[in-house]
């Protein structure tokens, strides 16, 4: 029985928690929130240390120094959390859904996030090259996208 099966999100180790992460790069993209309403809106912007080709965290280390509204996610906050994707591992497996047939840890190839469609690889612009002010024109709801379950 894979690890993910047998513990919960707080019995794991530190590299079992790390192992979840599909490497999909969604939670590093700007949100904005709508100051009426509250209702949060995914950009495709996407934070200074993300690679956005390889999904990667460039500084992962330090990344909370770097970037002061970095949220590390924790068996703790992940639950208070509302922008999380439905498609993380971490939110999936909070709810009881288990891990998605694409997942690395059950495909064995991290391409499959790419394939399917769930990764951020290729689709964003870098923060540092988007003016604040037009934030709001990158808005986008493709961050939502939820493959089909598979077999």
């Amino acid at each position: 029985m894979a690890f993910w099966e047998e513990k919960s999100l707080e019995e794991m180790s530190t590299a079992e928690w790390e192992a979840l992460c599909d490497g999909c790069g969604r939670c590093c993209l700007l949100k904005l929130e709508d100051e009426d309403t509250g209702t949060i809106i995914t950009s495709d912007v996407r934070c200074q240390l993300l690679d956005g080709d390889g999904c990667g965290c460039t500084d992962y280390p330090n990344r909370q120094q770097k970037v002061p509204d970095c949220i590390k996610l924790t068996p703790e906050n992940l639950r208070e959390i509302p922008w999380i994707p439905t498609t993380c591992a971490y939110r999936r497996l909070a709810e009881g859904k288990g891990l998605a047939w694409w997942h690395p840890l059950v495909s064995g190839d991290p391409q499959t996030v790419i394939d399917v469609g769930v990764s951020i690889a290729g689709r964003t612009f870098l923060e540092s090259e988007v003016d604040p002010d037009e934030w709001e024109e990158h808005a986008v709801d493709w961050p939502e996208y939820e493959p089909p379950e598979h077999l």
